[in-house]
C-alpha cells in the first residue's frame, strides 16, 4: 500500500512565517486549471487570480472591464489546479469602491463560489472601510498600492507611482492603516526600491513587490508576461523566462507544413 505524501498547504499564516524567517514569497498569476496545475506543482507559493485576466485573456486595454462573474469563472478553474498554493482572487473594479457593503458581498460571492482563499484590493484610505469590512466578516484581504492599475485613468499613465514626497507619504501611511485594518500582506507595484524597502520594513505583514525593488517579501509577475506568452509588454522590472509566443508559432507552423505536406498523419498515428 502506497502511503499518500501529506500536502502542506500555504496559508497566509505560512506567509507571516516566511516573512520572520526572512525566507522570499514567490507568486505568479493564474486564470485557468491547465496552467494553475503546471504553477502549483512547480511550487509557487500563491496564485494571483488576477483581474490582469482582463488584458491577456479577453484582449482589454485595461483591467477596468472585466466583470465579477468573470473572475469568478477564472478563479473557479484555477482552484480546480491546485493542491498546495494560496489563491489569492482580485476584487474587479466597481465592486468594492464605491461602497463597503457591496465590497463585501462582492468578497463572500467569491470566496463561496471560488474556494478560493483570499481577496485583493487595490487602495489605501480610500477603500478602508471596505478592508476592514471584508476582514471582519473571516475572509483574509490583501492590499495593493502604489501604481493601481484599476485607476490607470486617474493616472493617466503606468508610469512609476510616489516618486514625489507627498505621494510617498501617503503610501507610506496607507501601508501602515493596510496593516492595522487586518490585511495579511501588501502588492507594492512600481514604486521607487528604497521606499519600498521602507515600507516592508516598517510594518509586520509580507510585501510582494512587481517593480518595486529586491528588499520586498516576496515578488510577483503576470504569467503571460514572464513566460513571454504576451511580447508586447517589456517593462524593466519584467524577466521573462521563456518565450512560449516564438515556440508556439513555430509549432503551430509546422503543424501546418505537415497537415499539406500529407506528412500528417503518419500510418502508426491512424487506426
Amino acid at each position: 500500500m502506497s502511503v499518500q505524501k501529506e500536502i502542506k498547504k500555504v496559508t497566509t499564516n505560512t506567509l507571516q512565517k516566511m516573512k520572520a524567517a526572512g525566507e522570499k514569497i514567490s507568486m505568479l498569476t493564474a486564470y485557468d486549471f491547465s496552467f494553475a496545475r503546471i504553477i502549483d506543482g512547480a511550487g509557487i507559493d500563491v496564485i494571483l487570480v488576477g483581474d490582469s485576466a482582463s488584458n491577456v485573456m479577453a484582449g482589454h486595454e485595461t483591467t477596468l472591464p472585466i466583470t465579477l462573474d468573470q473572475i469568478i469563472y477564472h478563479a473557479q478553474s484555477v482552484i480546480r489546479g491546485i493542491d498546495r498554493c494560496l489563491v489569492v482572487v482580485d476584487l474587479p473594479f466597481g465592486y468594492y469602491q464605491s461602497n463597503s457593503d457591496i465590497a463585501l458581498a462582492s468578497a463572500i460571492r467569491i470566496m463561496k463560489e471560488t474556494g478560493g482563499h483570499s481577496v485583493k484590493l487595490e487602495g489605501g484610505s480610500e477603500v478602508i472601510e471596505s478592508v476592514k469590512k471584508i476582514v471582519s466578516a473571516g475572509i483574509p484581504v490583501m492590499g495593493h498600492l502604489g501604481l493601481t492599475p484599476q485607476s490607470i485613468y486617474k493616472f493617466g499613465t503606468y508610469t512609476v507611482r510616489a516618486k514625489e514626497e507627498e505621494e510617498a507619504n501617503k503610501l507610506r501611511e496607507d501601508a501602515k492603516l493596510l496593516e492595522a485594518a487586518g490585511c495579511f500582506a501588501i502588492v507594492l507595484e512600481k514604486i521607487p526600491a528604497k521606499l519600498a524597502e521602507e515600507v516592508s520594513k516598517s510594518i509586520s505583514i509580507p510585501t510582494i513587490g512587481i517593480g518595486a525593488g529586491g528588499a520586498c517579501d516576496g515578488q510577483v509577475l503576470v504569467m503571460h508576461d514572464m513566460l513571454g506568452i504576451n511580447t508586447e509588454f517589456k517593462p524593466r522590472f519584467l524577466r521573462q523566462y521563456l518565450n512560449i509566443h516564438e515556440q508556439a508559432s513555430k509549432a503551430v507552423q509546422q503543424y501546418i507544413t505537415d497537415i499539406k505536406s500529407g506528412d500528417f498523419p503518419n500510418e502508426s498515428e491512424q487506426y
